[in-house]
């Protein structure tokens, strides 16, 4: 079969271009990309599925890095296939799935599972992290090379932090030797416990137990002296602190082996918009302060801050509308991302290449992927955005089982309208998609 997308601006990244043009796609592969104002004139069009993409941006298949599909085990609040779904409406054409399932992915054979899974989906492609721990308790580490063999390209026991440093050690070690990296769950469990938003004045007006935010910053700077002490890859995930951004800064200042993610809310939200009716808001970590988020945003813009990822965690409503204390940290958020994250951009705080780069090329960097770049040869990767799209967040037309999220109703300026993953075409123009 042959593709050809039309006159769309075509963002590339890591070769530093963009520019209106053409690209070529025969048999799944890109076969030509031209530059210019004017059709591809000298591309013979006969037989070809043409895509006019005036006026949308055509950019590399974006790639989460942190997403929790559920399955096994937790099928009520998402499967591998609605998870992959909810990736492909939100234009990611790759995904990398958390371990904290039931049983959670610390054998070859849960990994295999999960691989078995998304092939039958037949959607974006998944990618799994196994755990650093069996069970994710902390004690005892995983076979990392019977879990890089089975196809895990990371590890971390996200949503539970490694306490013991010596096992963090060993991980890191291990990451060193093997070139994948560590995921860390900064959250000193200790200070942590039974807070249910970020610690200030208003858990302290709500009368709410609070989670201050030394309880990451504690952990990051304590992977950082592990990271430089063992020369191993540690990524720190779902950074949320103004001091936990100095901290990532100057390990990188220092040559320490250290890449880091945020995520969409925590530079869109603050801890006002935490209600103790619902607890859509409630994430862990938790929104912070105007300065933490203002910190994030410089982060991400001078470098600091690597990637943006979704941490897309979905829950069953009956467990949301649990009152606030009661109810499971996470938001839904594959959905959402790009139309947060668009707005970086639409402010003059990223430009389109560098967002880019954070949601494609730096992820497939960091995991070692041959990703998030267009060049000819490449297999198909692409996604098409319509820039100015002005759309409402609806939670009943999310293709996630998960729909908590405190976005809902917002007005979002940009969207994924096609993905094309090989010879696959998904068109979510006019009510159509996956």
């Amino acid at each position: 079969m042959k593709i050809i997308i039309k006159s769309g601006h075509i963002v590339n990244p890591a070769l530093g271009c963009e520019g209106n043009g053409d690209i070529l796609i025969e048999n799944g592969r890109i076969t030509r990309i031209r530059g210019g104002e004017g059709p591809a004139q000298d591309i013979d069009l006969q037989g070809s599925r043409v895509i006019d993409a005036t006026g949308l941006l055509v950019l590399p298949g974006l790639l989460d890095m942190h997403t929790h599909l559920r399955e096994p085990g937790f099928e009520y609040k998402e499967t591998i296939k609605t998870g992959s779904e909810a990736a492909v409406h939100g234009g990611f054409t790759a995904v990398c799935c958390m371990p904290n399932t039931a049983p959670p992915n610390d054998s070859a054979k849960v990994t295999q599972y999960i691989l078995d899974k998304a092939e039958e989906a037949g959607l974006c492609r998944v990618f799994p992290i196994g755990a650093i721990t069996k069970g994710q308790q902390g004690i005892e580490l995983v076979d990392f090379d019977a879990l890089c063999h089975a196809g895990c390209v990371a590890f971390s026991d996200d949503g539970k932090p490694v306490m013991n440093s010596l096992i963090m050690r060993k991980a890191l070690e291990y990451s060193r030797a093997s070139g994948r990296p560590v995921i860390s769950h900064c959250e000193d469990s200790f200070l942590a416990e039974g807070g249910v938003i970020n610690e200030g004045r208003i858990s302290a007006l709500a009368g709410l137990r609070g989670i201050p935010a030394a309880a990451e910053e504690i952990m990051i700077a304590r992977d950082v002296i592990l990271a430089g002490l063992t020369g191993g890859r540690v990524h720190i995930a779902h950074v949320s602190a103004r001091n936990s951004v100095e901290l990532i800064r100057r390990a990188k200042n220092d040559g320490i082996n250290i890449t880091a993610e945020t995520c969409p809310h925590y530079f869109s939200m603050t801890e006002r918009a935490v209600n103790i009716f619902s607890s859509y808001a409630k994430v862990n970590p938790p929104l912070r302060t105007e300065e933490d988020v203002e910190a994030i945003k410089e982060g991400l813009r001078d470098g600091t801050i690597d990637v943006i990822a979704t941490d897309h965690a979905p829950h069953h409503r009956d467990e949301k509308d649990l009152d606030i204390d009661s109810a499971p940290f996470g938001i839904s958020g594959l959905e959402t991302a790009l139309g947060l994250s668009l707005k970086l951009v639409h402010d003059g705080l990223l430009s389109i290449s560098e967002l880019v780069g954070k949601m494609a090329l730096n992820p497939s960097r960091i995991l070692g992927f041959e990703r998030g770049i267009l060049e000819e040869g490449s297999e198909a990767d692409i996604v098409i955005v319509d820039p100015k799209e002005e759309w409402l967040v609806d939670t009943n037309a999310f293709a996630s089982m998960g729909r908590n999220t405190p976005f809902a109703g917002c007005s979002l300026k940009g969207r994924a309208v096609m993905v094309i993953s090989g010879e696959k075409i998904f068109d979510m123009r006019d009510g159509g998609g996956v």
